[in-house]
């Protein structure tokens, strides 16, 4: 059987770094050992689910380098879990309850009060045919859950089966069904909660691994029994460590926290985001991976954190300007493009100025001081004004190569006796408009004679 994982979020809102973790983890395995990839949208929220949402997630995985075999909607596969029901229904394991939210709400309470876990107490599997239809006179209609398993035939016994499974993450992980409330699958107005529909998809589409946040793990022990009550193979699970803020809130998808259509627009690099979400919380170094399949290589399962993982933004810049330090020219053409800069330099322009950029829109900036025009009006010393005469006067002659600049220094400090910042800064300043930035022997064939001359005082 082929390897097979999928992902699968509700498009309610765009995906954040959270999620790209569980996504990433689960195509980076896949591509490792030769499997497929599903993308699978869990739409079955009629009132918040949207296509536009749904778009944007696949958007935002094909910006990432995420590209699934195949999509699947829930909404479209719902006659699937409607006979799912049916059958754990005439097996009497999907059973009807009446009690409104309100009434569910007390009673946890009164068994809080006493000291005891919250626990449906299965009152539903007591009513007669008679009180039931008293019920839905009343215009109740129930929910429905599912009967977990008991190790003896009592559906009321506390002694229910303990599920144990050996996680990809983890190790052997075990849930103990005797502390866990029957699951409502189908809420009173008929539809579907995540579970039933995740399960069939899951073994009508051959998952063969589910990898997601440890927030699942005593889900995973009650979706077991019911892959194994509809007569299917449960999934190998792995449940890696969650994503958290820097004050360890959790991250939300409707919020737009950290969603990557931001990080998108912020002009971070995808390699960088991709990059963080992998190996926050994971032995070994963050540094930045050149592609998905330099990630892929570091992907340890067995290494991940116990324990959540904190997002940094700091760290995360930090990625983002090593990567943009690298990239070659070919990379961010078609981004430079938009700058109009003069044909032929610029390539020569990027290589300049990349050490000095974050971001690669940063660019621009470095673009309107190379070739716009300074504010003038700078207050110079009589001392700096003399020598910027004296440096005007020292100009190479002819156009300016990647030898100017030394040559140029070099004859004005034989002049002037200026050396270090006495020397370069009262230039810099000239030149740029500012105290720091790119290496002037690279940017001042670029700035050019005539600029030049203009920002001395010439």
């Amino acid at each position: 059987m082929t390897l097979t994982v999928r992902f699968a979020p509700s498009p309610t809102g765009r995906i954040h770094i959270g999620n790209l973790r569980t996504a990433l983890f689960n195509w980076l395995f896949a591509q490792r050992e030769g499997g497929r990839f599903i993308l699978r949208f869990d739409d079955t929220d009629r009132e918040r689910s949207t296509r536009a949402f749904a778009d944007g997630i696949s958007d935002d995985l094909a910006w990432i380098g995420i590209q699934p075999d195949i999509v699947h909607r829930q909404s479209e596969r719902v006659s699937l879990y409607e006979a799912a029901a049916e059958r754990l229904k005439a097996q009497g394991l999907l059973y009807p309850c009446y009690e409104t939210a309100d009434e569910l709400d007390r009673k946890r309470k009164r068994l809080a009060a006493r000291g005891l876990p919250p626990v449906y107490g299965r009152e539903a599997l007591r009513l007669s045919k008679e009180e039931r239809a008293e019920l839905e006179r009343e215009g109740r209609r129930p929910h429905w859950r599912f009967l977990l398993p008991n190790f003896g035939s009592d559906p009321f016994s506390p002694e229910r089966r303990l599920v144990t499974w050996a996680d990809l993450v983890r190790e052997e992980q075990s849930v103990d069904l005797a502390s866990l409330s029957d699951p409502v699958l189908i809420r009173a107005d008929g539809s579907f909660l995540y579970t039933l529909p995740s399960i069939v998809d899951d073994g009508e589409m051959g998952v063969t691994h589910v990898i997601r946040g440890d927030d699942h793990v005593t889900n995973t022990g009650v979706q077991i029994a019911i892959f194994q009550a509809l007569g299917l193979t449960a999934p190998g699970f792995g449940h890696h460590n969650l994503l958290t803020t820097l004050d360890g809130e959790g991250l939300s998808k409707r919020s737009g926290a950290l969603s990557l259509a931001t990080l998108r627009e912020e002009g971070y690099e995808p390699m960088a985001v991709a990059s963080l979400a992998v190996l926050v919380g994971m032995s070994g170094s963050i540094e930045p991976m050149a592609d998905l399949e330099a990630l892929q290589s570091r992907l340890d399962l067995s290494a991940v954190s116990q324990s959540a993982s904190k997002f940094d933004p700091a760290e995360l810049d930090r990625l983002n300007q090593d990567l943009v330090h690298q990239l070659p020219y070919e990379a961010v053409a078609p981004r430079l493009a938009r700058l109009g800069l003069p044909k032929g330099e610029e390539e020569r322009f990027w290589l300049s100025v990349r050490a000095n950029c974050t971001f690669v829109n940063e660019a621009a900036g470095w673009a309107e001081i190379v070739y716009g025009d300074l504010p003038g009006g700078r207050d110079w010393s009589d001392e700096d004004r003399i020598f910027l005469d004296e440096a005007l006067a020292c100009l190479p002659d002819g156009p300016f190569d990647e030898t100017s600049w030394k040559d140029w220094t070099s004859a004005l400090k034989a002049k002037t006796g200026r050396k270090g910042k006495a020397l370069f800064m009262p230039l810099r300043l000239a030149l740029t408009g500012l105290d720091h930035g790119p290496e002037l022997a690279g940017l001042l064939p670029l700035i050019g004679r005539e600029r030049t001359v203009a920002r001395l005082g010439g």
